[in-house]
């Protein structure tokens, strides 16, 4: 950490080693074209060369970019800022304050591996629920790397801004490492069944064909070859071919899973002031994130609707400053598994006595299932009343195909009763927990600490019922979590348990509900 002025500071580039490292992934792009025109000349056309042409482009181009995004970029690190400079046509100044930095994320490709360098990933209070980047250098040292982590987690200043009514207690240090959980092979299992299998498997097949097809072979004509498929009929082919691919991206995620997750092992690490929540994973590509505990303010437990059956669960923390969005979300703690270990692993992370996760929760009214009713049945009648109608314009289309809309009804009421049956709330050991969710059901346990507002809200139909939905507002996770349909009469009184005293400034003005009479719905917001 540096004690100089600002503006004495100096600026760094990123390691040379990404210049050789990028020239290296240029040539090699350019060396599968290369081997087509020196020893398939007879065979070159844009049928067979234009994928590896292109493939080609891209990866020169991508190491030119890279080359280029060296020599312009420059990053420092003073007493309050990390900044980094880079752009060409458009140059781009991003800053972000110390006290603000909620993960420090490293992460190395195999080629960083090789020559030993590692890329940062610095994720801070930035508004993450809009998805904004976290900043980046790619690619320092691995030592370098380690520097900056020390450095920039936990040991920076206290949490300001981001909750200024919150304050941030230092996590108890343990005098050694704690690990909640390591890769098990049964995991595999919860991430081989997928519909993203059959778009591995494309994947799979397309570059095969053209690759095959580059050499002079006829991947065509040997599937053709294999069986009469004339005999064995057009509907036994189509299965023949759904069951292949399905295989083939199965076991495509199958190995995709253990490549990622390789050495996946969650811990809770010592630190200057306070503790972090690590993990690390991967094979190929190897990824390490850390969490300031400091910055914890809950768990959340995901159950997807098609896959509950196997007791499959996706666990993330709710933390300031993490990303949510990304396709490898800093916020997640476990890979994709058993929801039994899951609240294992978030009862030893929020060091309750009681996993909040575990308690009884509070189910919600009837007429909550009676307002899922009405929206399944508005569904189908919309779809029915919609082919009804193009039937009227298409000629070709079938004069009963709306009957097919009634179809819908059956699965639209049973994810009504799905919908409620997943409805429901408690307040425990500091936590205010929610539950919610049709195709996904969410448990979400968040401190009352971590609650800046609480907002009422109430539909046309909510007030109908007697329902409404109460929904606190956080710096954390995704900003927002709600109670949905609780008794309007219980609204307030949840609130006020879930964070004691918010409320007692307005319970004297501002009834639970407004009366039937109000035709606008009803929104009360209350902020300390």
């Amino acid at each position: 950490m540096s004690t100089e002025p600002l503006d004495e500071v100096p600026w760094q580039r990123l390691d040379t080693r990404v210049v050789w490292v990028d020239s290296a992934k240029t040539v090699l792009s350019m060396v599968p074209a290369g081997v087509a025109i020196a020893f398939f000349d007879a065979e070159i056309s844009w049928g067979t060369m234009g994928p590896i042409l292109v493939a080609t482009g891209v990866g020169v181009l991508g190491g030119l970019a890279d080359l280029l995004r060296w020599v312009k970029t420059r990053y420092r690190i003073t007493d309050e800022y990390v900044e980094r400079r880079t752009g060409l046509l458009v140059r781009q100044h991003r800053s972000i304050r110390r006290d603000r930095i909620r993960s420090v994320d490293t992460s190395a490709k195999f080629r960083h591996r090789l020559t030993g360098l590692r890329v940062i990933t610095v994720g801070a209070g930035q508004h993450s629920a809009a998805g904004e980047a976290a900043l980046t250098l790619d690619a320092v040292r691995v030592e370098t790397a380690q520097r900056l982590r020390q450095e920039l987690l936990p040991g920076g200043p206290a949490e300001r801004s981001a909750e200024p009514e919150v304050v941030a207690e230092a996590a108890p240090v343990p005098r050694d490492e704690q690990v909640f959980a390591r890769l098990e092979r049964s995991w595999v299992v919860y991430n081989m069944f997928s519909f993203w299998a059959f778009l591995m498997a494309a994947g799979l097949l397309w570059g095969t064909y053209w690759a095959l097809q580059l050499f002079g072979l006829d991947p065509a004509g040997f599937v053709r070859g294999l069986a009469d498929w004339d005999a064995i009929g057009t509907a036994s082919t189509v299965v023949v071919a759904v069951a292949t691919v399905g295989v083939i991206g199965v076991v495509g995620l199958a190995i995709n899973f253990f490549t990622e997750n390789w050495r996946f092992v969650l811990a809770r690490v010592p630190g200057d002031r306070g503790t972090v929540l690590r993990t690390t994973q991967g094979l190929f590509k190897t990824r390490e994130v850390n969490r300031d505990d400091n910055r914890l303010r809950g768990v959340q437990i995901d159950e997807p609707l098609l896959w509950r059956w196997m007791g499959m669960a996706d666990t993330t923390v709710i933390s300031t400053g993490l990303s949510i969005w990304s396709l490898t979300p800093s916020a997640q703690i476990l890979p994709r598994g058993p929801v039994s270990v899951a609240r294992r692993v978030a009862a030893r992370v929020l060091e309750t006595g009681q996993s909040p996760l575990d308690r009884s929760l509070r189910p919600h009214p009837r007429r909550a299932l009676r307002r899922r009713v009405g929206w399944a049945l508005i569904a189908t009648a919309i779809v029915t009343g919609l082919l009804a109608w193009l039937t009227t314009l298409i000629d070709a289309m079938p004069d009963g195909v709306w009957l097919a809309g009634l179809g819908l009804l059956p699965i639209t009421l049973a994810l009504a009763v799905v919908a409620y049956r997943s409805l429901g709330h408690t307040v425990a050991d500091g936590y205010l927990v929610t539950r919610s969710g049709a195709w996904s059901r969410s448990t979400a346990a968040l401190q009352s600490r971590a609650v800046v507002g609480v907002t009422f809200r109430q539909s046309l139909l909510q007030r109908r019922l007697g329902l409404a939905t109460v929904q606190v507002t956080t710096a954390a996770g995704y900003g927002a979590y709600e109670a949905i349909d609780v008794d309007s009469a219980e609204a307030v009184d949840l609130a006020d348990r879930a964070v004691p005293g918010l409320l007692t400034a307005f319970r004297s003005t501002a009834p639970a509900a407004a009366p039937a009479a109000d035709p606008a719905p009803v929104e009360a917001q209350a902020r300390p």
